[in-house]
């Protein structure tokens, strides 16, 4: 598989790179654990991902805990689907409507800039998750 900048290609298809949130090429938001839609590390999203899980989150205690309240648990291991469960810092691709109504109840959690892909701006203002930010203008922590 290469990668011009524009384009991925695995020498049969070519599909249009993921972009985050800066424009740049997403980056990967946590192989430990596994996290995105697809389990590929990153917060990449597509036609079958109806919860649009494209905001790469540094999870807290109080976000879980609010997670957990709303019916999705992410702290208990689930290991029927290969998923160890959340602890507080662990990364993680979240639903962009959840990250909004976790913002809304003051307990967002910090957003991997350079790992939120830009289609959470369909969802969530750029303004509200560049002040959440845990990296500088979308470089490395």
């Amino acid at each position: 598989m290469t990668t011009n900048g524009r384009h991925t290609t695995n020498g049969k298809h070519t599909a249009p790179v993921a972009r985050n949130i800066l424009g740049g090429v997403l980056a990967t938001c946590s192989t430990a654990p596994m996290t995105g839609f697809y389990r590929t590390g990153c917060c990449d999203t597509g036609p079958d991902d109806s919860g649009r899980h494209v905001v790469c989150a540094q999870v807290t205690a109080e976000f879980l805990a609010f997670s957990r309240a709303r019916g999705n648990d992410l702290s208990t291991p689930r290991p029927e689907y290969s998923f160890p469960g959340l602890r507080p810092g662990d990364r993680w691709c979240l639903c962009a409507a959840r990250w909004q109504e976790a913002l809304e109840a003051g307990v967002a959690p910090p957003v991997v800039l350079a790992a939120t892909h830009e289609a959470a701006l369909e969802v969530v203002r750029r303004e509200d998750l560049l002040r959440h930010a845990v990296d500088v203008a979308g470089g490395a922590l």
